[in-house]
């Protein structure tokens, strides 16, 4: 009797350490070590990636994180030791929630369309790389995506609409692309309303009417060639906006006939416009951190109160006739 329940406590104390054996010998699933293995292999077999081979488990590769269940979560490929192409393959991570592809400079080719199967992606970062073509529509069927960086490469084309679905959306970033015609009327409909860089492209046509009513901390539409009138954006119910960048566009429209500002804003650059009027005294109302409106075709006094006098006259110069501190007194 004392034999067997020693034995039985002895079974007891063993159990945990039977199980963690049992878990640490579980590999990672034969689809996803043989997709991470054809995407080394569209890399050129980088040598960075000599432990990506098929005598070792995939959660056991370089820049490769997984999960207790053994799938694959996250892929972080950054550094000019990699070229080639992003593979197809890609698509077949399917627990991934992290795709991060940074500084990247001689990777080429386009965005593969089948990263819309990876349902469970949180994060999708490529950025700094040579990665072509246009924006594929199916990113917009990422139901769980927070963040889409793809600034800094040679995407071109149209932005998709397709990008308005994306339900849990903070943040998009496509700034320094080769992207062209207009900013998709369906952004005024995200339904978390993300911060949106679009900076830094060939975007034409004017601020869609659906931003008027968008109330985000960010919005960057510098360096396009954006027409038309963009007071549209200067609304006293916006809680949230704190920064807007319009500069280095074609907007044309009376300044003086805005009334009101978003209360919270603190950065406001409309530098490099066909903007005209004068300066209205609501900016004086604004704690603004960053201002510029030079290079546009402002007359007037510069309004005396606020945060006006705290830049220096090249957050004025070259408009038609500005006047008053910090540039020369009106006469």
């Amino acid at each position: 009797m004392i034999n067997n329940i020693l034995c039985f406590l002895l079974c007891l104390l063993l159990l945990p350490s039977l199980s963690k054996s049992k878990y640490t010998s579980k590999q990672c699933s034969p689809k996803e070590k043989k997709a991470l293995l054809q995407i080394r292999k569209e890399l050129n077999n980088s040598d960075y990636l000599s432990t990506w081979t098929s005598n070792n488990d995939c959660c056991d590769f370089i820049d490769v994180n997984c999960d207790q269940t053994h799938h694959v979560t996250r892929l972080t490929l950054f550094g000019d030791q990699h070229s080639g192409r992003i593979s197809p393959a890609i698509g077949d991570l399917n627990f991934l929630e992290s795709i991060v592809l940074v500084n990247l400079p001689n990777v080429y080719g386009p965005i593969p369309p089948t990263i819309a199967k990876i349902t469970k992606l949180e994060d999708l970062t490529i950025s700094n790389t040579n990665v072509s073509g246009q924006i594929p529509d199916s990113l917009g069927r990422l139901p769980r995506l927070l963040t889409l960086d793809l600034t800094d490469n040679k995407l071109s084309g149209p932005i998709p609409a397709s990008l308005s679905q994306l339900r849990k959306l903070l943040f998009l970033y496509l700034t320094g692309n080769q992207l062209t015609g207009p900013i998709p009327d369906s952004f005024g409909s995200f339904k978390q309303h993300p911060s949106l860089f679009l900076g830094r492209n060939q975007l034409t046509g004017k601020i869609p009417p659906s931003l008027a009513a968008f109330d985000i901390s960010i919005l960057d539409l510098s360096g396009n060639k954006l027409t038309g009138d963009a007071s549209l954006l200067f609304t006293s119910n916006k809680t949230t906006q704190q920064t807007l960048y319009l500069s280095s566009n074609y907007l044309s429209f009376n300044l003086t006939k805005v009334d009101h500002f978003p209360p919270q804003l603190t950065t406001l650059d409309l530098s490099h416009n066909n903007i005209y009027g004068s300066l209205p005294n609501s900016l004086t109302t604004l704690d603004l951190v960053v201002f510029n409106v030079s290079y546009n075709r402002l007359c007037g006094k510069i309004p005396v109160g606020g945060k006006l006098q705290n830049f220096d006259s090249s957050s004025y110069n070259h408009n038609k006739c500005l006047c008053g501190s910090p540039l020369h007194s009106c006469k």
